[in-house]
């Protein structure tokens, strides 16, 4: 009687122990590989989870955790970073240079990434180095650094392609640090400074550029302002000789028609007292100098002598 109590009570525990040995509580973003007699079975997802103990046996995983890499029971299914370790390159114009870079990446399938690979991260880091290597290979030292997100981009690409049959996806790929020999640097730096006064050179002459443009745009533009005054002055000095010349025409005309209707409509006679009258005005023109001489020509003496006929003319014809 007491032997069955004990076996029952061994029975029991046992029962207790496998059940409890069964369970397993999985956590929000984590999954566990479990195969049965050494074959893949199922992959328990987060709540709670039941095997059948000693037979079915969690598979475990190199992977990272807690920003360490290790062997994992719990696979973490979160995106996570991996950094590639820094290694030296050799640039297509054969410039040795230091780079290093990391990933973002994530486990997109738990079974390839336990079978079908043995280290996922370590094979991703290595495959990471050479394509790298490859990339940097095929690139100048200037063009390699000028075009990161060049460089960035068709490494994740390959990297993306490669490692999907392993289960993981490759979200993005970022170089951290590109570091040419000391020498290079400071051939760079002498370099930048040259181009900066290289730059300031060319400022400056476009400036001085400008500024001619300007003042000779300016300058222009007065000699066409002044030459514009001056044509307008000149149109105006025209036109107002113009008018006098009119107005003079037109006293003279009424001062002809008054003479030659004072002589009775005589107009020879009219023609010559204006000409006489013409001439004693040339003729006092002649004598506003400062000499004491006046030489008049032979003509003049006729003009003057036929004057006082001509008064007489007016006489008569004023008396008749």
């Amino acid at each position: 009687m007491e032997g069955a109590t004990f076996l029952t009570v061994i029975v029991l525990l046992f029962s207790v122990v496998f059940i409890f040995k069964g369970f397993y509580v999985v956590q929000q973003s984590e999954v566990i590989v479990i195969e049965r007699l050494g074959k893949y079975r199922t992959t328990l997802t987060s709540g709670i989870n039941w095997i059948i103990p000693f037979i079915d046996a969690t598979r475990q995983l190199i992977w990272q955790r807690a920003g360490r890499l290790g062997m994992v029971t719990k696979i973490d299914m979160r995106e996570m970073v991996l950094d590639i370790d820094e290694q030296s390159v050799i640039t297509r114009d054969n410039v040795k240079i230091v780079i290093d870079a990391i990933m973002y990446v994530q486990i997109t399938d738990p079974v390839k990434a336990t079978y079908e690979i043995a280290n996922l991260p370590g094979a991703t880091m290595q495959l990471a180095q050479t394509t790298l290597r490859s990339l940097i290979g095929e690139m100048e030292l200037d063009q390699t650094l000028s075009s990161r997100d060049d460089i960035n981009n068709k490494l994740k690409t390959v990297l993306d392609v490669a490692t999907d049959k392993w289960g993981l996806k490759v979200s993005r790929v970022e170089l951290k640090n590109i570091s040419p020999p000391g020498e290079v640097q400071a051939a760079m730096e002498k370099q930048m400074q040259a181009e900066r006064e290289r730059r300031a050179v060319v400022l400056k002459a476009e400036g001085d550029k400008q500024a001619r443009i300007a003042r000779s745009e300016g300058e222009r533009q007065e000699k066409i302002n002044q030459a514009q005054g001056d044509k307008e002055a000149l149109v105006l000095r025209a036109d107002g000789e113009a008018q006098a010349i009119e107005k003079v025409a037109a006293a003279q005309s009424i001062a002809i028609d008054k003479v030659t209707g004072s002589l009775n409509g005589n107009h020879d006679l009219c023609i010559r007292y204006l000409t006489a009258v013409n001439y004693l005005e040339k003729f006092g023109e002649f004598t506003q100098g400062e000499g004491d001489k006046v030489f008049l020509p032979y003509e003049a003496v006729g003009t003057l002598g036929s004057l006082g006929a001509i008064s007489e003319l007016f006489k008569s014809g004023i008396a008749k």
